[in-house]
């Protein structure tokens, strides 16, 4: 399937010339099968009008500038994330707004005028129920409605029943994760959760038990990170076109008595030199909790039975 090229603009001073801008805004973070609504109603629009589709988002996320405090954002994807889903997707055209105090103190008119209007000329606005803009969020729909035959616009309403799915669905999309229910998670993506990290050195203690592992460091702190136990995942790999199986511990390792939280992956039939690369994780199956063991002896053989049920699930997966 040939992919959409599409371009991400990061200055607003030096945004193209769209044709029949067909836009919506949003944080769009996951791109899960809700936000796949308002995609397919942008392209729906931008085929009756020979128009082009846009998605305005903001980085960094609005909360993060308005409300800011430690762990205040997890997000499902980072930006770069965000960027190829949405270019898999088919999108013409994401603006990054860079979104800082000032903006946020726009004028609802001033964010439709000097904003809305002046930057993107748009043809259509595709816009939730609910959606609030400018300082203080004055604006809604109401002045939208109010001046789109001035402004020469068309202005499209997604009703409150779709609005209210897409926030449950990423509200439960991160509680999924958070409890290790990554079967839902996924089902409501449409897509594996995935993470991306390079891999640091470690204290080798898999090594010792027969189970070398992949200590990854997230590239972005802010990326959720699913619940503390084992998965069975698959992972890419630099120089490799399939991705490979493995079994991932996330987790403070209780055995040793850890007390920072490591991502492990082990990757099965494996030999190569890892350090200072990225892999990408897709989480594919919650396997059991994380649990102490007084013999190291009994903590092996509960690996052996992980490793098991992670290339059983991964099997059956394929």
């Amino acid at each position: 399937m040939l992919l959409n090229y599409m371009q991400v603009h990061r200055d607003l001073k030096h945004l193209p010339e769209f044709g029949n801008a067909i836009i919506t805004i949003g944080t769009f973070d996951g791109v899960h099968a809700g936000h796949r609504f308002i995609i397919q109603q942008l392209e729906q629009a931008a085929a009756e009008c020979d128009g082009e589709t846009v998605i305005v988002t903001f980085d960094p996320h609005p909360r993060e500038v308005l409300a800011p405090r430690p762990n205040n954002i997890r997000l499902l994807t980072t930006l770069p994330e965000k960027i190829a889903l949405l270019e898999r997707a088919g999108i013409d055209h994401l603006v990054v707004v860079p979104f800082t105090k000032a903006f946020s103190e726009l004028s609802a008119r001033e964010y439709l005028e000097d904003f809305l209007v002046a930057r993107f000329k748009p043809h259509t606005i595709i816009i939730g129920y609910d959606h609030r803009f400018g300082h203080n969020r004055e604006g809604g729909l109401e002045l939208l409605e109010a001046e789109q035959q001035q402004y020469g616009f068309r202005l499209v309403e997604i009703p409150q029943q779709v609005v209210n799915d897409l926030t449950v669905s990423s509200t439960k999309i991160r509680k999924s994760l958070q409890e290790g229910e990554v079967l839902l998670a996924n089902q409501l993506l449409e897509y594996p959760y995935f993470l991306s990290g390079t891999v640091v050195h470690g204290d080798k203690m898999g090594r010792q038990l027969g189970y070398p592992t992949a200590n990854l460091h997230l590239k972005d702190e802010r990326k959720l990170i699913p619940a503390e136990g084992i998965y069975a995942i698959w992972v890419d790999v630099p120089g490799h076109e399939a991705p490979q199986p493995a079994v991932m511990s996330i987790g403070f390792r209780p055995t040793f008595n850890g007390t920072d939280l490591r991502l492990e992956v082990h990757l099965f039939d494996f030999n190569e030199d890892l350090y200072g690369k990225e892999l990408t994780v897709y989480f594919v199956e919650y396997i059991r909790a994380n649990q102490k063991f007084d013999d190291i002896k009994d903590l092996i053989v509960q690996m052996d039975k992980d490793s098991a049920k992670s290339r059983e699930i991964l099997k059956a997966k394929v």
